[in-house]
């Protein structure tokens, strides 16, 4: 065996090649490293030890599929490794298998009653399965455990938001900003929760301390603009999107079931009304394809379906579904602007709530649709006043007045605008519109 990236090779013995593939593995090298694991594999087939943390990295990478068994697999040559326990709990996790992740949670916690990390896991876990008493157990357990554990911190502020105590679920997150005041999902957190209790002048003090200390920092600078409603852009930087979901896209799925998330769904509805049959005869566009979410909806439909987003980490999770023809990681309006074949379908399930004016996308969208072609969009819902608004959570919310006006002028019939609830946050509803409009008149050149 070979070591990468090196001028002058030699071969390496397997304990060299192994401790190579892990170090490699932590530096998040995934491509080098899943090749090590391989060719260790071939040498070596029954080492648990790579058969193992191949398995974290196929997980790492969106590949849950191949995870899941790699992971099992390691466990049944041996079953003693408490954090192996851990990491196949986060492998059950994230494909929605929740009571299973428990128990491997608990199995870890049996092997390594010390160890908080779990302790906190199985509180998430439990918070997700809306057993929030033993929620509030398990993090208050971790918290104490290892008072340092920002997560737990963190997960004990939100579940305290989902029950709606509003007061402790602020007081918990001041607490931690004291221990990380460094901390940006801190100061989020902390800001975000501020902004749910209608105490906006208060958030906006905590993103102008965060200025104050990051002046570049462009998540502070948004939720900033969303409290105060100046210097508001008329979309969310590029940088701010993809920072947002890279930073969260492992757990992107798992949190949106648990907020009754149901965009996906609304889009999926939309395209079984409107389309003849699932014939795979479409070429769709998944604007903000995210994790893929929408992609069990539109594969029926598609003789080509295409994701594009910002964010590399989101399409890898994407990637794994194994139901798009392609990915491309762009912004979405320079996308579809540079499009030379048009697509019989766009949709976008809660990506434009990241932009304020939606001409450009309008346009753009037009632009990349032959005419006839369907444009499906949700975005929430503003019910009166200006024509978009930003919010203190960083989103942006629309009039559907100027939602219909933008459609028209870019060159759609509008088909339908429907009042829907996306999703649950804090316990709250969180009304949307559901759009959808045909290409009408060619786009403008």
């Amino acid at each position: 065996m070979s070591e990468p990236d090196t001028e002058n090779r030699r071969e390496l013995t397997y304990d060299e090649a192994a401790a190579l593939a892990f170090r490699l593995h932590t530096q998040r090298r995934f491509e080098e490293s899943e090749v090590l694991y391989k060719t260790l594999l071939e040498a070596n087939p029954d080492d648990q030890n790579v058969i193992h943390y191949l398995g974290v990295l196929m997980q790492q990478t969106g590949r849950h599929a191949e995870a899941l068994p790699l992971i099992e697999r390691s466990l049944a040559i041996d079953g003693t490794v408490a954090a192996w326990h851990n990491n196949y709990g986060n492998v059950l996790l994230d494909a929605g298998r929740f009571d299973e992740a428990a128990a491997a949670y608990r199995r870890c916690a049996e092997l390594d009653a010390a160890n908080a990390d779990v302790v906190c896991n199985l509180g998430v876990m439990y918070r997700r399965l809306k057993q929030f008493d033993l929620a509030e157990q398990m993090l208050t357990r971790a918290v104490e455990m290892q008072p340092d554990l920002t997560v737990a911190h963190l997960n004990l502020a939100g579940l305290f938001g989902d029950m709606g105590r509003l007061d402790d679920a602020l007081a918990r997150t001041v607490s931690a900003l004291k221990l990380f005041p460094r901390d940006a999902r801190v100061r989020k957190m902390l800001g975000i929760s501020y902004g749910h209790m209608g105490r906006v002048e208060e958030a906006a003090e905590v993103y102008r301390e965060w200025l104050a200390q990051e002046p570049d920092n462009e998540s502070a600078r948004h939720h900033l603009a969303g409290c105060t409603g100046v210097d508001v852009p008329d979309r969310a930087q590029d940088s701010y999107v993809e920072g947002l979901f890279d930073g969260f896209a492992t757990s992107f799925d798992a949190n949106l079931a648990a907020l009754q998330y149901r965009a996906p769904q609304l889009i999926g509805d939309a395209v079984a009304r409107l389309l003849p049959s699932a014939d795979k005869s479409q070429r769709i566009l998944d604007a903000g394809c995210g994790t893929g979410l929408c992609g069990p909806f539109l594969a029926p439909y598609a003789r080509e379906l295409v994701g594009v987003d910002l964010s590399a980490q989101m399409i890898a999770r994407a990637r794994a579904r194994d139901l798009y023809d392609s990915f491309e990681k762009a912004e979405l309006v320079a996308y579809m602007d540079a499009v030379g074949d048009p697509f019989d379908v766009i949709v976008s399930a809660d990506t434009l709530c990241y932009f304020g004016r939606l001409e450009a996308a309008a346009r753009s969208a037009r632009q990349a649709l032959r005419e006839g072609g369907l444009l499906m969009f949700t975005v929430e819902a503003r019910p009166d006043g200006t024509d978009f608004h930003l919010h203190v959570h960083g989103r942006y919310s629309h009039r559907t007045g100027y939602v219909r006006a933008v459609l028209v002028d870019a060159g759609f019939e509008v088909h339908e605008i429907t009042d829907v609830v996306l999703r649950t946050e804090w316990r709250q509803p969180v009304a949307g519109v559901l759009a959808v409009a045909r290409a009408v008149t060619p786009p403008a050149r």
